[in-house]
């Protein structure tokens, strides 16, 4: 049942949502967690924790207990079909998390919710915002069927159509260049591909994400240019002949679910407006290029969750200005990272053997590799001169 009160109302229970939760029980802070649904998904997009994302997590303790649900993976491969172009190793990563861990989003929250539920946080379900109402000393947020939350702040996580963004009236801006469209299947596949890497492939048609998760699980995502509503395996067996392995091709014996989705690249205008802080794809969205989505999501989520504890211990609230203009930068660069990708991948095929040239020699280039491997882990978003968390 809903509060009349609270200090911070949490609106989303994803990745996000949950990872601000528990940066702020952690603190011993009142915290309310809603979510419009009546369910936790068991389906998701993201499959994919960066070291980086894991050295916040550590500092919530939410990140010992994700590995243990796990697969790690050693390495990232650039592929165009059966040529490797690039190979990034992340075990030289400046990281006691030096790997990817690959795992479903669904597990991720499962594994959030526990450790909030450990504290006395339980989300609460399903209630959907209708309204919100802001003054000097918080917001009113209102809910179908008229009950009514008052909080002292309040956390839009609720994705990229969020209505918190909107009922607070933040822009949602983006070039005008129209939605991209991506299928996405967990599947069983037999295929000669380590089970341990991810790799994405590069076509004309568009990318094409191959990455392993536990128990024999392998996730595809497709840049496509429309998916059908209900994709199944002769859909995913296509884009695998189209883009994936030639030589020892993958052949898909099982699709597990399957999705399609639609978005735009957008960044919220701000990350702040008076109480209302937004987080992950409330904030900014992009293409899923790179793994980089859920994880900029919840290192936004540790910032605010922290900054907000330590805002409501007496610091002053300035300090949510400053969360606004650390994280707000970081979309606009990871947006355009995932751009950057999304270009290479659909190149034409006159500029491709310039682009191949590019990826070999970053290959045998440490240095570049290094920095390459550095972007991807999200470890080059660690404040300069700042060490990981030590183990809770």
């Amino acid at each position: 049942m809903l509060p009349t009160s609270t200090d911070v109302l949490v609106v989303g229970a994803g990745p996000t949502g949950l990872t601000a939760a528990l940066a702020l029980a952690r603190r011993g802070a009142e915290v309310t967690v809603v979510d419009r649904l009546e369910r936790p998904p068991v389906t998701s997009r993201a499959a994919v924790v960066h070291a980086y994302t894991l050295e916040e997590l550590d500092r919530i303790g939410a990140a010992a207990p994700l590995i243990a649900r796990g697969l790690r993976s050693p390495g990232f491969t650039v592929r165009d079909r059966d040529r490797v172009l690039l190979t990034v190793p992340f075990r030289t990563l400046p990281s006691r998390h030096a790997y990817a861990l690959m795992v479903s989003q669904s597990v991720t929250e499962e594994v959030l919710t526990g450790e909030l539920a450990a504290l006395g946080v339980t989300v609460l379900r399903p209630y959907q915002v209708t309204g919100l109402a802001v003054d000097a000393a918080g917001a009113t947020v209102a809910f179908a069927g008229g009950a009514t939350v008052r909080a002292r702040y309040l956390v839009g996580a609720d994705g990229m159509r969020s209505l918190v963004r909107e009922q607070a009236g933040i822009g949602f801006s983006g070039p005008d260049t129209g939605a991209e469209s991506f299928a996405l299947a967990d599947v069983r596949v037999t295929s000669a591909l380590p089970r341990d890497q991810v790799a994405l492939f590069l076509a004309r048609s568009g990318p094409l994400v191959w990455a392993p998760l536990p128990d024999g699980v392998v996730r595809l995502v497709a840049a496509v240019d429309e998916a059908p509503a209900d994709p199944d395996a002769g859909y995913f067996q296509t884009l695998l002949d189209e883009r994936g392995p030639v030589r020892r091709p993958d052949r898909v014996t099982e699709v597990l679910w399957s999705s399609r989705f639609r978005l735009h690249h957008r960044i919220a205008d701000t990350f702040r407006a008076g109480p209302v802080l937004l987080a992950g794809d409330a904030g900014h969205v992009h293409s899923p290029a790179g793994g980089q989505g859920m994880n900029l999501g919840i290192v936004d989520a540790v910032d605010l969750g922290s900054t907000l504890a330590d805002v409501l211990a007496g610091g002053p609230e300035t300090l949510l200005d400053g969360y606004a203009a650390r994280r707000r930068p970081m979309a606009e660069e990871v947006v355009g990272f995932a751009d950057r990708l999304t270009r290479l991948a659909t190149l034409p095929p006159s500029r491709r053997p310039a682009r191949n040239l590019l990826f070999r020699l970053i290959s045998v280039l440490p240095p570049a590799r290094h920095r390459v491997a550095l972007r991807l882990s999200g470890l080059d978003q660690r404040p300069r001169g700042a060490r990981p968390a030590a183990h809770p």
